[in-house]
């Protein structure tokens, strides 16, 4: 692996995707993590004139051979792989399209970006902050096309309220609000699951990656790892990143809060055998976390108890999507609603540009172009909205169990906030029969944040959560 690396960094210049490509030139795309988001991908690409889907990558053998059956059934060619170094060896492959665990989503995209690949990463970018600006440099360095899989980014419909946000026209922006409260796979809880031995079709140290050896058991593979903090960021960093990345888009020229913080807790239905309100995972289910932006706050609220009847006999709706409140009203599904209104009425009519196709077919022109500008979500962007998600969770882990009547200062910032507060609890309460009111919950510290160092302000235990300790030789690299 290092020495083909190093080949490929000295042919840097000589790649023929260093330059504009002809319009006729197929472009030969690999995906790797194929499981369950890269089904999309693999039929994105397969789709696209002028793209060959060459190769698929995936640590689990049975896996591979699902998803590789419909190119042998149509004698399609197509390249397997178990390992990402040997398809990254690879000179055929021009671009890899990457759907695994999150916590491989950087380390993959770096080595590909040292390969000469141009990359598509699912969100969120990275599994840290430091792991994000990590991508940033690389891409920058080696001149390679990385784009983000926070779709909306190529959606008119989004640009369109996003323009409207920052025309000045409804005034100041006081709070961007984004809300990732959906039902199913995990989010109710998953129980508890013994460790055992992994089965042989998946190869399991290649799948732990960066993460640190431990045992296997079968709540994280193949798509719980999300509750883990080894492996995955919670639903704030797994949903939530697409709303995440909306409500920063909202606040102009944002980059980084100057300060975060972040509340809730892990509340599931009980497992016989085990205390109530607990499973095996790790992250929140239900928090609101609330950002500084220099003025305007972004809120985020996740409650992932919800679609079903709760023990009160009510259902909770899910609640996926993002709002803007502004001096003189409201921005919501695409309608401003002026102050004390309940009437909707349409958005004026601002300008806005953004690249040409889907998140997919955008990311194949910008291959085509050859510049980083024409990508409507490139990894500067990426990264930024990934590190908010990171932010939020370094509050709530680096916080406390408080009692249920704490009341932070943060809820009296905007009625916004506070609402969000109210509705986890009746959530909690109506579904699970958990009174936080009465109990308690997890309280993260308020955070100061330095945007330009990408480091917390007095805070040793929150800048240790930054980044991680890798596993070698998967080891995102310090100099890319």
């Amino acid at each position: 692996m290092k020495g083909s690396l190093a080949a490929g960094a000295g042919l840097a210049m000589a790649s023929p995707f260093s330059r504009a490509r002809r319009a006729n030139d197929t472009i030969q795309v690999a995906v790797v993590g194929i499981n369950g988001r890269g089904g999309a991908h693999i039929s994105a690409f397969g789709g696209m004139d002028g793209v060959r889907l060459a190769a698929l990558c995936d640590v689990d053998r049975n896996v591979l051979t699902r998803r590789g059956k419909p190119f042998k059934d149509r004698n399609q060619p197509v390249e397997t792989y178990v390992d990402i170094r040997e398809l990254l060896d690879d000179k055929n492959i021009d671009a890899i399209s990457i759907a695994t665990t999150n916590h491989w989503h950087s380390l993959a995209t770096i080595w590909a970006c040292q390969a000469n690949k141009d990359v598509y990463v699912e969100k969120p970018c990275s599994h840290n902050v430091f792991e994000g600006r990590q991508c940033v440099e690389a891409a920058a360095k080696y001149k390679r096309i990385v784009q983000h899989g926070t779709g909306s980014r190529s959606s008119s419909s989004w640009a369109r309220q996003i323009a409207a946000v920052q025309s000045g026209k409804y005034g100041k922006l006081l709070v961007s609000k984004a809300a990732a409260s959906k039902n199913g796979r995990g989010r109710w809880g998953v129980g508890f699951q013994p460790t055992k031995e992994p089965p042989e079709n998946l190869d399991f140290n290649i799948w732990l990656g960066p993460a640190k050896k431990q045992p296997y058991h079968e709540n994280i593979v193949h798509y719980n790892w999300h509750w883990f903090w080894d492996f995955g960021n919670g639903e704030i960093g797994n949903q939530g990143v697409h709303q995440m990345d909306i409500a920063r888009w909202a606040i102009k020229d944002s980059v980084l809060p100057i300060s975060v913080i972040s509340m809730g807790g892990r509340w599931t239905e009980s497992t016989p055998g085990h205390p109530p309100f607990t499973d095996q995972a790790e992250t929140p289910n239900c928090q609101l976390t609330v950002m500084d932006f220099g003025g305007p706050l972004l809120v985020f609220e996740v409650i992932s108890l919800v679609d079903k009847v709760g023990l009160d006999g009510k259902k909770y709706p899910p609640n996926v999507g993002n709002e803007f409140y502004l001096e003189e009203g409201a921005i919501k599904g695409g309608k401003f609603y002026p102050n004390g209104s309940t009437e909707g009425e349409p958005l004026v009519d601002v300008d806005f540009e953004m690249g040409p196709g889907d998140n997919f077919e955008n990311f194949i022109h910008g291959m085509r172009t050859r510049k980083r500008e024409d990508l409507n979500a490139d990894i500067t962007e990426a990264h930024p909205s990934s590190a908010c998600c990171h932010l939020g969770n370094i509050s709530y882990r680096v916080g406390e169990q408080v009692s249920g009547t704490t009341r932070p200062d943060v809820l009296d910032k905007h009625e916004q906030i506070a609402i969000s507060w109210e509705k986890i609890q009746q959530t909690v309460k109506g579904t699970l029969g958990y009174d936080v009111a009465k109990n308690t919950y997890q309280l993260g510290p308020m955070l100061n944040f330095n945007p330009e160092k990408e480091r917390f302000v007095g805070n040793r235990s929150a800048n240790k959560l930054l980044t991680r300790p890798y596993r070698k030789p998967f080891v995102v690299p310090k100099s890319v």
